[in-house]
C-alpha cells in the first residue's frame, strides 16, 4: 500500500512544543495525543459508558445513513480527516457502493496503515489512499486516478471542539479550498448539555482519559528527546463557563525541571499543561460559525440532543 506523508518536520513539532510550554499557561498540541498508544487509548475511550459522543454519533450515523448518503455524490471522493478506528467510516462506505476512492488522513502513520490495510481486506475493490498528514494546518490531496465527480469529507468525534472558534473557522476554510467549492463536510458536532454529563465524559471511572491525557508526554519524550516523567503530573479536567468548553489539563505534582532537546522548561508545584479544549455549541451557535464557508444542508441530532451530524456544503 503506497502511503503518502507531509507535513511532519521534525523541526517544526519542536518549535511548536517549546513555544507551547514558554506560554502562560503552558499548552501543548492536541494533535501530539496520537501516537500509537494515544491512538488505541482514544479507541478505548470512545468504548467507556461515560464517553457518550461516539455511541452517540454512531447510533445518529445508523438511524439516518440512508438519508445521510444521499447528500453524498455518485462516484465521490470521501476524505476523511483523522482516521481512527474506522468504525464510522466503514458504516459510510458499506453505503457508498460507488464510492470512487477513500482518502484518510491522519498525524499517525501507524494507527493510519493498520486501519486502512483492514480495511482494504473487508473491501478490495476500494481504492485508498492512505496520506500521514497534520491535518489541521495546510495539505495537499494526492492525485486521485479514478473519475470521480464531488469530494465530500468527513469529520467525526466532535473534533471540531478542539479548536477555539476563530481557529475552527479557519481550519473550515481551509478544509473548504482543498475539496474545493460544492464540497461536502459531514460533521460531528457536540452539543451543550449540563455540566455533570460533560465532567464524567472526561473523567472516566477506569482511568483511561488519564492514562490518554499523559501519554502525550511519552509522546514527546520518544519524539523531540525529552525527559518527562509522567509519575510527576496528574491529570485534570474541568467545564470552564465562561467559554463553554471542557479543559484537559496536566499538573505538575511537584517543582521540577524538564529537558526538552537544547532548552529546560521549569515548573512550579501545582503548575498547569493545557492539553486540549472541546467547546460545545447549539446548533445556532454552529450555524453562525461556519456562515459564508458553508451552507448547513441537514442536521440529524439523537433523542436527547447531547449531539449532532450536520452536512454542510461549501460555498
Amino acid at each position: 500500500m503506497q502511503v503518502k506523508t507531509q507535513d511532519t518536520h521534525h523541526e517544526d513539532i519542536l518549535d511548536e512544543i517549546i513555544d507551547g510550554l514558554k506560554k502562560t499557561p503552558k499548552t501543548l498540541p492536541t494533535k501530539l495525543f496520537y501516537d500509537e498508544k494515544g491512538s488505541q487509548l482514544f479507541d478505548k475511550i470512545c468504548e467507556l459508558n461515560e464517553y457518550y459522543p461516539t455511541r452517540t454519533e454512531l447510533k445518529i450515523l445508523d438511524d439516518n445513513i440512508e438519508e445521510i448518503i444521499s447528500y453524498f455524490g455518485d462516484d465521490c471522493v470521501l476524505v476523511e480527516l483523522g482516521s481512527g478506528s474506522s468504525v464510522k467510516i466503514r458504516l459510510l462506505i458499506d453505503h457508498l457502493p460507488t464510492l470512487a476512492a477513500y482518502v484518510p488522513v491522519d498525524i499517525s502513520s501507524e494507527h493510519l496503515v493498520y486501519s486502512a490495510e483492514c480495511l482494504r481486506a473487508d473491501h478490495p475493490g476500494l481504492k485508498i489512499y492512505p496520506l500521514v498528514a497534520d491535518y489541521t494546518k495546510q495539505f495537499v490531496l494526492p492525485k486521485i486516478y479514478e473519475d470521480h465527480s464531488t469530494i465530500d469529507a468527513f469529520y467525526p468525534g466532535s473534533t471540531i471542539g478542539n479548536f477555539t472558534p476563530e481557529k475552527a473557522r479557519s481550519f473550515l476554510k481551509r478544509i473548504a479550498n482543498t475539496c474545493g467549492k460544492g464540497s461536502g463536510l459531514l460533521i460531528g458536532v457536540d452539543l451543550k448539555k449540563e455540566k455533570s454529563i460533560l465532567y464524567a465524559a472526561y473523567n472516566d471511572s477506569k482511568g483511561v482519559t488519564a492514562e490518554f491525557n499523559l501519554n502525550i508526554l511519552n509522546h514527546i519524550n520518544a519524539l523531540v528527546n525529552a525527559d518527562f516523567d509522567i509519575n510527576k503530573f496528574s491529570h485534570h479536567a474541568f467545564f470552564n463557563e465562561d467559554f463553554g468548553r471542557i479543559e484537559m489539563h496536566l499538573t505538575s505534582k511537584e517543582a521540577q525541571e524538564v529537558n526538552i532537546d537544547d532548552e529546560v522548561i521549569t515548573f512550579e508545584k501545582g503548575e498547569n499543561i493545557l492539553t486540549e479544549y472541546s467547546y460545545k455549541y447549539s446548533l445556532q451557535d454552529f450555524k453562525e460559525l461556519v456562515e459564508g464557508i458553508y451552507n448547513v444542508e441537514k442536521i440529524w441530532v439523537d433523542d436527547n440532543r447531547l449531539f449532532s451530524v450536520q452536512y454542510l456544503r461549501a460555498v
